[in-house]
């Protein structure tokens, strides 16, 4: 490397030196840059144009700190604890594969400075999650993102688990894409079946197979129930499990305020509630089907009053449940 070359890089060297070596308990002199430059990018500057290059920088907008004990990387686009809570999320999440976990997390980890990284324990322990073994995953994301844009359809095989715990294929979908959503840490693909003529919500890390269709996606608006586009507030509220049944008012008891926290969890804030008899009335509007599911994961707590039908179904349900365990 001529002696042209290194002056040219020896800014942006420097600022990759105060970006993986420093932070304010890290800093480095400006006899230490000299001698990263020199065993990590075999660059020779002198001293003094260490000083000029960090000038530079800091008039180009760097926050880069010059104390008696060296300079540093004062701030980064993410803080420590934002890059950890991203790595978190991606290791909480099982619809990635463990690989695809494991590599995402070393690149946010590559956000932040050495020191960083070896606080990242999640990473090594990725591979004792629960994580999905589709690693179509992220083309899935690609291929949907690109149909949305293009307001096209698309065609895949939809799978579920076997007795062998691997996807088989269960049947074959043409959709019309319109959203991808996070939901109860699963990743969800909001579309119109063509077939059956209405919206339905597909997990993403059980889609495979997945193509672009030569034919214009279906126009949300036209779809019955979403004249007016897609209302996002009620995927947290409505639809708890994502079924795709049409939201009703749905009016139950629960046994005490405690059950408060729960319900916010379950369905946000948009609820009312009234004391009667001693008892908490709490009305929402939800899926009946996802609320069958609700109302039976907290039994001891919540009793159905309205619709009647879906009272007499959780009824139907004790009753199996009952002849089950030959009560």
């Amino acid at each position: 490397m001529d002696s042209f070359e290194p002056k040219k890089l020896a800014l942006i060297r420097i600022l990759q030196i105060l970006e993986h070596y420093t932070d304010c308990d890290h800093p480095l002199k400006h006899d230490e840059i000299v001698k990263k430059l020199e065993s990590d990018c075999s660059i020779t500057v002198e001293r003094k144009a260490i000083g000029r290059n960090i000038a530079l920088l800091q008039e180009a907008g760097y926050d880069i700190e010059t104390t008696k004990k060296g300079s540093y990387l004062a701030s980064r686009l993410f803080e420590d604890s934002e890059l950890r809570l991203l790595s978190d999320s991606v290791l909480a999440s099982q619809h990635i594969t463990a690989q695809h976990s494991k590599e995402l997390i070393g690149k946010i980890a590559s956000l932040s400075n050495k020191y960083f990284k070896s606080h990242i324990k999640n990473v090594y322990s990725v591979n004792d999650w629960n994580k999905s073994e589709n690693v179509a995953l992220f083309y899935n994301i690609e291929i949907i993102d690109e149909a949305i844009t293009k307001k096209c359809k698309i065609q895949f095989d939809y799978n579920k688990y076997g007795m062998d715990k691997k996807l088989h294929r269960a049947k074959w979908h043409i959709v019309s894409p319109y959203q991808m959503i996070l939901h109860n840490q699963r990743y969800f693909l909001m579309a119109h079946q063509e077939k059956w003529r209405h919206v339905n919500y597909y997990r993403l890390d059980r889609i495979t197979n997945i193509s672009l269709v030569d034919d214009i996606a279906t126009d949300i608006r036209t779809v019955d129930g979403f004249q007016n586009g897609i209302d996002y507030k009620q995927f947290s509220s409505a639809l708890p499990y994502m079924f795709s049944d049409k939201p009703e008012t749905i009016t139950f008891s629960i046994d005490g305020e405690w059950m408060i926290d729960q319900i916010v969890d379950w369905f946000g804030f948009d609820f009312k509630t009234e004391n009667k008899d001693d008892k908490i009335i709490v009305t929402v509007k939800a899926s009946p089907s996802a609320m069958e599911y609700w109302a039976m994961q907290y039994l001891n707590n919540v009793e159905i009053l309205s619709p009647t039908s879906l009272r007499e179904q959780i009824i139907t349900n004790l009753k199996s449940a009952a002849n089950k365990y030959s009560i």
